[in-house]
């Protein structure tokens, strides 16, 4: 059904008030000395007569089942909206606080527990600024357009494979006052500008390209960031170094090709909107013996040292150290599943939930974990108009890799809880959904 379109928008302030570790980098003591910029929790209300859509965006670097439950329900008991009518995801910033516990840093001594307080107030802020922008619903009209994020990221393993480079920009205008309400935007690059030696809080390039966009739009325009399937992409291999001023200098890329867009849009005030979710099992990875994972980190410990003694490229280095991260992990894995530990932990990710959010002809899907990109472009070669939403209503504790890459057993593959066979079981289920819409 087409019905007027209202919108609210609301952004708050979630930085942590006080020094925090940094999570998003194995073995290294980084406690924020301060902010860079801040961390945001933004919202944008979509309404209609049936109480609309709710999306939340937080710079963390993950929200768990448990969080996204209570959040909901908490929301729904104050606004009315329905539970299933609210997206929760993280853009993954790799320069924020601990926010879920992972299973496979339990053996790095530097890594601490998830805060239980900023966890209740990463939920506090989100109520907070759920109602408020429900509470601010106007009559409004939107714009669906694409940018790109050519120049920004591609796969961090081999910058010729496939990368979907599609940004889905939606601006949200007051219908009467002609002004932005909102800008949603989906991006399908780590925001991992800013490495292990950076100890200032930050949202890395997607803050710094959101504070550069709201100068065209406007400050009080709501710019609700999310990272779209990234698990092999990153800009690494875009970077002239790991700095704020890359940072800044990546985020305005992406500001200018998200105002380029948003000049061309054509706007409307009838949308249909709708929500649709399911939920599903995944399979948990087959976990190698202790000693097969004790040889694989040894191998990754020469392949490293190995490439730092032939003063090999710096790009090729970080890719084979991130690769003994990950037999790291793969051993700490190894383990728990030797003392019967992995089980439990698997039981918090389950059931996996995919929700389908659709706005007109266009659909914003919310898968949760790290997801490999190939996944989304699935997707999209059955169904152009749908943008899968990553790290969304909980988390996998790792990521989902294709068959190639688990094959190959780099980082990535080396740290999942969950087999290559989940992504196209996430694919499967999101186009049946897809196919009833």
């Amino acid at each position: 059904m087409s019905v007027f379109l209202s919108a609210g928008a609301a952004c708050s302030d979630i930085t942590p008030r006080q020094s925090v570790f940094l999570f998003g980098y194995p073995h290294t003591e980084r406690m924020s000395t301060g902010v860079h910029d801040p961390l945001l929790c933004s919202a944008l209300y979509l309404g209609d007569h049936d109480g609309g859509l709710l999306f939340i965006s937080l710079d963390v670097i993950y929200v768990d089942k448990a969080l996204v439950l209570g959040t909901r329900q908490q929301i729904h008991r104050q606004t009315g909206i329905r539970e299933d009518s609210i997206l929760i995801a993280a853009t993954h910033t790799h320069s924020g606080p601990v926010t879920v516990d992972c299973l496979c840093t339990a053996d790095d001594a530097v890594v601490p527990d998830a805060d239980t307080g900023y966890r209740h107030f990463l939920v506090d802020s989100m109520i907070r600024t759920a109602v408020k922008a429900i509470s601010s619903a106007k009559p409004a009209v939107a714009g669906l357009v694409f940018a790109d994020s050519r120049g920004i990221g591609s796969n961090r393993h081999d910058p010729a494979r496939e990368i979907n480079h599609q940004v889905p920009v939606l601006l949200i205008r007051d219908r009467k006052k002609q002004k932005n309400i909102a800008c949603l935007l989906v991006v399908n690059i780590h925001p991992t500008v800013l490495h292990q030696d950076s100890r200032l809080i930050s949202a890395d390039f997607p803050g710094m390209a959101r504070a550069e966009m709201q100068r065209t739009l406007g400050a009080e325009c709501a710019v609700v960031y999310y990272t779209g399937p990234c698990g092999n992409t990153s800009p690494r291999h875009m970077t002239r170094s790991n700095t704020f001023a890359e940072a800044r200098r990546l985020g305005t890329l992406l500001a200018e090709s998200v105002i380029g867009a948003v000049k061309k849009s054509d706007f409307t005030g009838q949308l249909n909107l709708a929500t649709r979710q399911t939920f599903i099992d995944l399979p948990p990875r087959p976990m190698m013996a202790t000693d097969e994972a004790k040889s694989r980190l040894s191998h990754r410990q020469k392949r490293l040292q190995d490439l730092i003694n032939a003063a090999a490229d710096s790009r090729e280095i970080r890719t084979a150290e991130c690769d003994l991260y990950g037999a790291e992990e793969t051993l700490t894995l190894s383990r728990a599943a030797a003392e019967e530990k992995l089980d439990a932990v698997v039981r918090t990710c389950l059931p996996a939930e995919i929700q389908v959010f659709t706005i007109g002809d266009w659909n914003f899907i919310g898968w949760p974990g790290e997801i490999f990109v190939e996944y989304a472009l699935s997707v999209q070669q059955k169904h152009a108009n749908a943008f899968v939403i990553s790290l969304a209503n909980g988390e996998l504790q790792g990521y989902i890799v294709t068959a190639a890459e688990a094959e190959r057993g780099g980082y990535e593959a080396s740290n999942a809880l969950f087999d290559h066979r989940s992504g196209l079981i996430l694919v499967r289920e999101t186009l049946a959904l897809l196919n009833k819409i």
